[in-house]
């Protein structure tokens, strides 16, 4: 008894060979694709990781920049402070010297003012005494060449030899 193998005729064989090479390189393809799966999710750790370090570098530039900026706008602000109070102090004595200057010129000193008064008190005492002498008399221009006149009393008395003299109104 013969046995008899089955005899594969080539076009299977081949068929075999190539399902098997398919086979390994499928397996050989899920590998690599897993191996890149791997490799991928570690680039986006470290991508994620460089990102939040170049972020946090960044804000920590920005947060210097921004306290020197403060720092400068602290700095300019006392600076004004400064000016303006200095201003101001400088316009206060300007407009308190101004008026004491105007005040000085103007306005007489005590014995400039005793010496007024003096005067004063000499001319009403001049006045009195020129009042008492005639002083109130009431006179104008009469007519028409303007001749000086004055008031007299009607009912005062006459005087004077030829009785020409008349007391003026008011004494």
């Amino acid at each position: 008894m013969i046995d008899r193998v089955p005899v594969m005729d080539d076009a299977t064989l081949k068929m075999g060979l190539l399902m098997e090479s398919a086979q390994a390189h499928q397996k050989l393809a899920e590998t690599h694709l897993q191996q890149l799966k791997a490799h991928t999710q570690e680039l986006d750790g470290v991508v994620r990781d460089e990102i939040r370090r170049t972020l946090i570098e960044e804000l920590q530039m920005l947060t210097a920049e921004s306290k020197r900026a403060a720092d400068s706008l602290r700095r300019i602000k006392r600076s004004a402070n400064t000016r303006i109070g200095l201003l101001g102090v400088a316009i206060a004595i300007f407009c308190t010297a101004v008026p004491t200057a105007i005040l000085g010129w103007v306005v007489p000193s005590e014995s400039q003012i005793a010496g007024l008064r003096a005067r004063r008190d000499e001319l009403e005492a001049n006045i009195a005494a020129l009042e008492r002498r005639g002083g109130r008399l009431e006179w104008r221009h009469c007519g028409e060449s303007t001749r000086l006149c004055v008031r007299i009393d009607r009912k005062a008395p006459i005087y004077g030899e030829k009785a020409d003299f008349y007391v003026v109104a008011g004494y």
